[in-house]
């Protein structure tokens, strides 16, 4: 194996009495790429400030081999002390490196380098401070989560050009297709020790799994242990005790290591508040077109959105996808075409910003909306503090301020306050951001199991692909394209991400007439995946229906039912309705999809 070009070993660190690492250890060799993945608040940011020099350990030795050079990405990077994008980014070159490579990759990256940095959005620094890493090529990157506010071509860009580099890696994201793509080890830091693995992130979440259940039979082991040792302290000869310092040492030695022993912290527990079900319809777009100034965002779009459905909207940013939310549900008004909504609709919405948190509020008032101590979730109130441990949010943090929260916190903040919100259509807006990996999984489940209909706007690949029955994609020049199933299932069918646009979708830019909008509306008009298991798996249960209402029908007939056992002449009435209304529905269902399909066949 060769020598490492960084590594960091036993490293500790304190913060504000607060034990974070406690003999975390990282070891990058040449060309190595490695995941560096754990809780929100485990302290990945800190032990990559550590590697990158920045922080000093209170304990532990870092060691950096003498001619290696290292590039850091922060999560906040700092523009201001630079006039323009360029200056900031050809700062970061060391003698000898190429400066044309600064160019290049501000260009890549959607910059002209002439921008001033007080101007800049979030996505647009984010994107100054990836071309000031990579441009001197180094020999370690150290990466922290460099795909936020980056849009869906910037990611899979950067991901074609790390892949490229023979730089060895270490990266901290959220982004699980990002992480699989591109690792090949990974190290888990929890509870301020880190353990490795050698297998790229694809592998990591079945090992964390095994891992955290051996440690589970371990401590059932060691419960048991001082269960038997107490017995024997209790119930054992007295005149041994002399001659057995030793065992009751020992069990001194076992209570210290319950009490000392670091739990794994708990998951968070995310439960949407539902509304009375909305109509078999919730949105239907005619045509609508929108155009601000001179630039058009949506060309005569049509959809059709059914309740259940979880529609993804992906494209750059700036493409419209905020826009054509706020077409569908009635926050715009479309300049031609129309949108029609269906029966007794209540949205519940996630915006991308966070902007409805109010960074004075204290974590409870804004929970709660201040003035109570109770939250009223699914009809039943529950007081705050034990809605704030479902996301993994202590008692003692009842009135911290929401500016003093980090970003993974609060977006589990505006994740508590919309699923609070009862509604049977959720809009959420890039919901992945600052989520750690296991509150990532409990949002899918959610998502997944959510009785209404769900869209949302990601540039999370691997999300979309876990949770979204259909892709509404940006095609440029206002053209939007709805595919069948997730991300993947999208470049499947259409030959390409949203990086680039496939040759079979493109248009002839000078013809704009109407004849030339039917191929697209042809390749939206699709059944999903779930449509076409319903079309085939309803007649079947329409029939099953049918025979339990039949028999039913058949018990009830009995005139000395009644008068030999009310409570089951009670309980077969009510199952009768129960199935006679489940028959309906299901009737109605396939009745739906059916003249679906007969309209996209035709």
């Amino acid at each position: 194996m060769a020598a490492p070009l960084l590594a960091l070993q036993n490293i500790h660190l304190t913060f504000g009495g607060t034990k974070l690492l406690e003999g975390a250890e990282l070891i990058v060799s040449p060309g190595e790429r490695v995941a560096l993945v754990g809780r929100n608040g485990s302290g990945k940011s800190t032990l990559l400030r550590i590697a990158a020099g920045q922080i000093e350990q209170d304990a532990g030795d870092r060691f950096l081999e003498p001619s290696a050079t290292v590039r850091y990405l922060p999560q906040e990077p700092d523009l201001s002390a630079f006039e323009t994008t360029l200056a900031y980014v050809e700062a970061g070159l060391a003698p000898g490196d190429d400066a044309y490579r600064a160019r290049y990759l501000l260009e890549a990256l959607g910059l002209t380098g002439e921008e001033a940095p007080a101007t800049l959005s979030g996505g647009e620094a984010r994107r100054a401070a990836l071309a000031r890493v990579l441009a001197p090529s180094p020999d370690v990157l150290l990466l922290d989560e460099p795909t936020n506010h980056l849009d869906l071509p910037i990611i899979e860009w950067l991901e074609g050009e790390l892949a490229s580099m023979r730089s060895a890696m270490v990266l901290i994201s959220h982004d699980r297709r990002f992480l699989a793509d591109l690792t090949g080890a990974t190290v888990w830091l929890d509870r301020g020790m880190t353990r490795r693995i050698e297998k790229g992130f694809a592998a990591f979440e079945a090992w964390r799994d095994d891992v955290l259940e051996e440690e589970e039979r371990n401590r059932h082991k060691l419960d048991r242990q001082i269960v038997r040792e107490e017995h024997w302290l209790r119930y054992g000869v007295t005149a041994r005790r002399k001659r057995n310092v030793g065992r009751l040492e020992r069990l001194a030695g076992l209570r210290q290591d319950k009490r000392e022993a670091r739990r794994s912290v708990g998951s968070a527990n995310l439960e949407a508040t539902h509304a009375r079900a909305s109509g078999a319809l919730v949105f239907e777009a005619e045509g609508v077109s929108k155009a601000f100034g001179e630039r058009t965002v949506i060309a005569d779009f049509s959809t059709r959105v059914m309740r259940g459905e979880r529609v993804g909207i992906v494209g750059a940013n700036g493409a419209g996808k905020t826009t054509l939310i706020k077409l569908l549900t009635g926050e715009l008004t479309p300049d031609s075409g129309g949108v029609r909504h269906g029966a007794n609709l209540q949205l519940a919405v996630l915006d991308q910003g966070r902007a409805r948190l109010n960074p004075q509020t204290p974590l409870k008032d804004a929970l709660t909306g201040g003035g109570s101590d109770t939250v009223v979730i699914n009809g039943a109130p529950r007081h705050v503090v034990g809605y704030m441990k479902d996301f993994l949010f202590t008692p003692e943090q009842a009135n911290t301020p929401i500016g003093k929260l980090s970003g993974g916190e609060r977006a589990r903040v505006a994740l508590a306050r919309v699923l609070a919100l009862p509604s049977n259509v959720l809009i959420l807006d890039e919901p992945t951001n600052d989520l750690d990996l296991e509150t990532l999984d409990l949002l899918e489940e959610m998502a997944a199991d959510y009785p209404g209909t769900v869209l949302v706007v990601s540039h999370d690949r691997d999300f979309l692909d876990r949770v979204a029955t259909s892709v509404i994609v940006a095609e440029g020049e206002g053209r939007w394209i709805e595919y069948a199933g997730g991300y993947a299932d999208m470049v499947a069918q259409r030959g390409a991400g949203v990086s680039a646009r496939p040759q079979a979708v493109k248009p002839a830019k000078a013809e704009k007439s109407p004849a030339a909008t039917p191929a697209p509306q042809q390749a939206r008009r699709k059944l999903s995946f779930k449509d076409k298991h319903a079309l085939e798996t309803l007649p079947g249960e329409i029939e099953r229906l049918a025979a339990q209402i039949a028999a039913l029908n058949a018990a009830l007939a009995d005139p000395s039912l009644y008068a030999r056992d009310p409570d089951a002449f009670a309980r077969k009435s009510t199952a009768l309705a129960e199935a006679e209304a489940q028959r309906q529905q299901a009737e109605d269902r396939w009745l739906e999809l059916e003249l679906l399909r007969e309209e996209v066949e035709g």
